[in-house]
């Protein structure tokens, strides 16, 4: 695949980009190790110094790099300067809170004395280099939840962008170097997928962190795991939305449109089942259908626009297959459905009812603003038809039963239960999955300390 910025709204290549050759890669390696032996030492102090600039420059640069992500990949360029001010957000909540999430732990005076020592405690100390393998649907964001913990816990970073974002790449190293981070700590690597794997070989690369689709998983976890080298993975997605008779289903009806669609529907936690308890099914699936009909497509520049194109002809290709694909198998289109004519990597929202297992759509992550709709008898289906798909990610519920938050606690198969909303990422809390959707997490202190070396530091008596 090209490393270029190719606009998905009407398949215009815009600019093109060399990858970096053997002697460059070399040199970024050679920097980010040298970096690492003095950056580590720095003080929480300046590192916060440096992030809340970095932070401050983000906010500067909010319509420009908002532009800049939406001409890449497609989202609508309002969602595209939100992404850039949550990124700035959270840049300041990690260079306020670094150090309190990484402060000494002593261990009770009991535990010390039975030890034999006079006194014990656990310290977080940085690993170095950490190499991150990054997406192209939230181009800021994906970078800057590995990054300012990375950078704040007193790591470097390397970015492996995706080669169709090449501009957002490019512009988060130099946003870092403008913010007075030294030479090295953050940098970015334009090279294809093809020269991960012996980058991640490298002995200067101390972890990784990859948000992307499962094969790109297996493929770094693998050679990580040769190497025995720590890793962080992010994969896809397929979230349940459950709804139940307690609902305010007018509410939980016009939250799911935009858990749906947001991002265009290339979100790995954008609801994407929606699953609804028989009374209360005809209802929201009047009200659910009716919402995705009246959403405003278009160009993305446009500040009307609500939905963009998908952010390439692939993408689009395989979610119409999916489509397709249930439809021969029994489905019916509730609407949408039918790819439109004109330039540009565009597919209509889309609602998809009478799903059954032997469906593909049933299995397999929809990327795109496709949703599946399923009618549950009760809660014990409902739970199983959440449960029945091989990835866990994240998990909606829509009740005012406070039983039945119990038992979603309990039995829902996720790395989050949001409850009477839609998913959404903050840095106070932890963010990953489990089974298919990967492992380890992200943001809050568990995310700061995943490349950390968690030393126990012990005294004799």
């Amino acid at each position: 695949m090209p490393i270029a910025t190719v606009n998905p709204a009407n398949g215009e290549t815009l600019k093109t980009y060399e990858a970096m050759g053997d002697e460059e890669i070399e040199r970024r390696l050679r920097l980010a190790e040298a970096t690492f032996r003095t950056y580590r030492m720095s003080a929480f102090a300046e590192r916060a110094r440096l992030m809340h600039r970095a932070a401050d420059l983000l906010d500067e640069d909010q319509r420009d790099i908002g532009r800049i992500m939406t001409t890449e990949m497609g989202k609508p360029v309002k969602q595209a300067r939100a992404e850039a001010a949550k990124c700035a957000k959270s840049m300041r909540w990690y260079a306020d809170h670094a150090q309190e999430l990484l402060a000494d732990e002593e261990p009770a005076a009991s535990d010390v004395k039975d030890s034999g020592a006079s006194r014990a405690l656990v310290r977080y100390r940085p690993l170095g280099p950490v190499l991150a393998v990054m997406p192209w649907n939230f181009p800021l964001w994906q970078v800057i939840r590995f990054a300012a913990p990375a950078l704040m816990a007193g790591n470097v970073g390397l970015l492996k962008h995706a080669s169709n974002v090449p501009q957002t790449a490019l512009y988060l190293e130099d946003l870092f170097h403008r913010a007075g981070f030294p030479e090295g700590a953050f940098q970015t690597l334009l090279i294809g997928s093809g020269a991960v794997a012996e980058i991640l070989r490298d002995e200067r690369v101390r972890a990784a962190t990859l948000t992307g689709s499962e094969p790109a998983g297996r493929a770094v976890a693998s050679v990580a795991g040769d190497m025995v080298k720590k890793t962080v993975l992010e994969l896809g997605g397929s979230d349940p939305y459950v709804v139940m008779p307690s609902a305010d289903i007018d509410r939980a009806a016009r939250i799911a449109v935009t858990a749906r669609v947001q991002n265009n529907g290339q979100s790995c936690i954008a609801a994407k089942r929606f699953i609804v308890h028989t009374d209360v099914f005809d209802a929201f699936a009047e009200r659910f259908v009716a919402g995705t009909k009246a959403l405003t497509v278009g160009d993305p520049l446009a500040e009307e626009t609500e939905v963009g194109p998908l952010a390439s002809e692939q993408g689009r290709d395989d979610l119409e297959e999916l489509v397709s694909d249930a439809v021969r198998s029994g489905a019916t289109v509730l609407c949408g459905g039918e790819r439109p004519d004109g330039p540009g990597w565009y597919y209509p929202p889309t609602v998809l009812g009478d799903i059954t297992r032997k469906m593909r759509i049933h299995r397999e992550e929809t990327f795109g603003p496709v949703a599946t709709l399923y009618r549950v008898a009760d809660l014990d289906e409902a739970v199983l038809v959440a449960n029945d798909t091989p990835f866990g990610l994240s998990s909606n519920v829509w009740t005012r039963d406070e039983a039945e938050v119990d038992r979603f606690v309990r039995d829902l198969e996720a790395g989050g239960v949001f409850f009477n909303g839609m998913t959404a990422s903050h840095p106070a809390f932890p963010f990953g999955g489990v089974k298919r959707s990967g492992y380890g997490r992200e943001l809050s202190g568990h995310g700061i300390r995943e490349f950390c070396n968690i030393t126990t530091v012990w005294h004799g008596a």
